[in-house]
């Protein structure tokens, strides 16, 4: 695995935003996990563990939203290539425990460039779209670590989180 450090790409020399040249990238099948919670006062989780919050089924809901926000990730963040994802998963794990819900995206597409941004915005609006759904009954709810967790195709390789690799 070769991971590039220090540069940022989307800047030229000159220091002006730009749209990275993906034109000679080889078309690679790439793949991007992504993973964040939400978590709330217990009451809030029963509601939405039991599927008796006012305003539906949340879990379905916010998959059906962060499928939707994957496929419109370069309309949202300015300097993200249009990708045609051939594969999105959204999966909800309900974390009793800790009253938290945990949002995790699978992004996959055959191409020249990444799709860790989609996974990425595919797990915000998730659980951006469960606060919305519950936030009548509970304001104090938080969305935290929200980050990559795998990504694989492309001249750098697979790559896992550390701490992801013996969790």
């Amino acid at each position: 695995m070769t991971e590039q450090t220090g540069v940022l790409t989307h800047f030229d020399a000159q220091g002006n935003a730009h749209m990275v040249n993906v034109g000679e990238k080889a078309h690679t099948r790439r793949v991007a996990v992504a993973a964040g919670t939400i978590s709330m006062k217990p009451e809030t989780f029963d509601l939405i563990a039991s599927g008796r919050a006012k305003k539906g089924d949340v879990i379905a809901v916010a998959r059906v939203a962060a499928i939707m926000a994957s496929k419109r990730t370069s309309e949202l963040i300015p300097l993200c290539h249009p990708i045609a994802l051939t594969r999105v998963a959204v999966d909800f794990e309900l974390l009793r425990e800790q009253s938290a819900v945990r949002c995790t995206a699978t992004c996959e597409t055959v191409g020249q460039t990444g799709v860790e941004m989609e996974a990425l915005t595919a797990v915000q609006v998730g659980l951006l779209t469960v606060y919305d759904m519950c936030k009548a009954v509970d304001r104090f709810m938080r969305i935290d670590g929200v980050r990559l967790l795998e990504k694989a195709g492309g001249k750098s390789g697979h790559w896992i989180a550390p701490d992801e690799k013996n969790p």
